[in-house]
């Protein structure tokens, strides 16, 4: 009967070792929506392209066709601090994750050492005894493998690695969010840096309009009070100068920042906005296969996997543990005799602990744990319903602003005419100076926001990028 029981023991040994404690992962469902437009929205432009399974270029800025804005993406991929950090943490977590795989093998030790030791006869009741002093040698090794009867180191192991795999998808997201950082910027600076110059070409038409209500003034066509009027729209208009000059300055610093670089180095960008390309084709996954690919969501993915994975090792802590170690030890007075067989020493067998009574912390740390399970998946399913939202809200702002580009060139267009004309009739006595000062204003400000609605246009294209480009991994642009 010996046989059957051992061999029925060690069956059981197996199948416990066959399993682990806890619940196993299941990844959430994707939701099954075939689009990211709400109730009244409007439909995207005609270059976005929905398709279930979307490939967006790897190097996604180069679709705008400026060789200057692809050379400030690659600096920034190499020299920017958030991306060198987040690498740093992803080698950390790798090294976690291997580490607590490397507990799961046989743990093997060595030791050695040689003291000088007084023996106190007195306390092993020996008197009249003189206490020796020796010299006590030894050298020796053990092993102990622990048989991970419930599970808890392998769910370790599957948590680490997940916590590893949601650090993956960070650095996938930091690379994507400061790609898409550095072209917003560089996009922003270009539209500043045209509404400096066209702030600066309104200062030379105001002046010009000066000199020439002067000249009329000198003539005796206009009174002297006439210039009062251009005179205090001059300075107003060179009152906002200043703020666009700082509004240019700071993005240039911010700009620095992503490039890794200090604001005196800030690089001087020649990406113009006339320069810029439109892409023919913006291809977005549908939201059942964005889920499956955004590095975000991916991230919170393994956060939530991670976090199942800790109530199988709180779990496992519930039951009994068995190990078995073994050691060999060589000791001796003598360094001559060390290696002797008289001077050997040996201990082998297993080992098993069972929790017994720990005032209810192993079964609070399993209920924290099963709660902190829930709010990943709650912070899993936020992260995809803000994707969703960030997508359908650039979605609609591509759409508008494309709407509005067109609007604002055709304010452009009128306004300029209308400044001919006024200009034309006061030269030649047939308009008033008001007219042509009003017509003027309105032609800055058709300018200056055709400028805005350029920006904001390639903007939100870059941003559309960003939100959906699942499948980019930039770690060497």
């Amino acid at each position: 009967m010996r046989a059957p029981a051992a061999a029925m023991i060690g069956c059981s040994v197996l199948a416990l070792c066959a399993c682990a404690a806890g619940p196993n992962f299941e990844r959430p469902a994707a939701p099954a929506l075939l689009d990211y437009h709400g109730p009244g929205d409007r439909p995207a432009p005609a270059n976005v392209q929905l398709a279930p399974s979307a490939a967006t270029p790897q190097q996604w800025w180069t679709s705008f066709g400026s060789d200057e804005l692809n050379a400030l993406v690659a600096e920034a991929l190499t020299r920017n601090q958030t991306l060198a950090e987040a690498e740093a943490n992803l080698d950390q977590a790798r090294a976690a994750a291997a580490a607590t795989a490397g507990g799961a093998l046989p743990q093997a030790n060595t030791q050695a050492s040689a003291v000088r030791e007084r023996i106190n006869t007195q306390a092993f009741g020996f008197t009249g005894f003189p206490s020796p002093t020796i010299s006590l040698y030894s050298l020796g090794g053990s092993v102990a493998f622990d048989f991970d009867l419930a599970g808890g180191r392998r769910r370790a192991i599957e948590r680490d690695e997940a916590k590893a795999a949601a650090q993956q998808a960070r650095v996938d997201a930091a690379y994507l969010t400061i790609s898409g950082n550095v072209v917003q910027q560089a996009i922003l600076i270009a539209g500043l840096q045209e509404k400096v110059a066209a702030q600066t070409d309104v200062l030379a038409s105001d002046q010009r309009v000066l000199d020439m209500v002067h000249r009329a003034i000198r003539a005796g066509g206009q009174p002297p009070a006439a210039a009062n009027t251009i005179e205090a729209q001059l300075a107003e208009d060179q009152a906002l100068l200043p703020s666009l000059r700082q509004q240019l300055a700071e993005a240039q610093h911010r700009l620095a920042l992503y490039l890794g670089r200090a604001p005196s180095a800030a690089p001087d960008t020649q990406v113009t906005l006339a320069a810029l390309q439109t892409p023919a084709h913006i291809p977005v996954s549908l939201p059942s296969e964005l889920v499956r690919r955004r590095p975000d969501i991916l991230a919170a993915e393994a956060d939530l996997h991670a976090a199942t994975a800790q109530i199988g090792v709180d779990t496992a802590a519930l039951y009994p543990s068995l190990a078995l170690n073994a050691s060999l030890t060589q000791g001796a007075i003598d360094p001559n005799e060390i290696f002797s067989s008289a001077s050997t020493g040996w201990s082998v067998g297993p080992s098993l602990t069972a929790p017994l009574f720990h005032g209810g912390s192993l079964r609070a740390q399993l209920h924290a744990a099963n709660a902190a399970q829930r709010a990943s998946l709650a912070r899993y399913q936020e992260t995809v319903l803000e994707a969703f939202l960030q997508v359908s809200d650039v979605m609609q702002a591509l759409a508008n602003n494309q709407d509005l580009v067109a609007i604002q060139q055709r304010a452009v267009d009128t306004a300029n005419a209308n400044v001919r004309n006024t200009r034309f009739a006061y030269e030649n006595g047939a308009g008033a100076l008001r007219s042509l000062v009003d017509a003027q204003r309105q032609a800055m400000r058709a300018r200056l926001a055709q400028v805005d609605a350029r920006s904001a246009y390639y903007q939100s294209m870059a941003a559309l990028y960003v939100a959906t480009s699942a499948d980019w991994h930039a770690h060497a642009p």
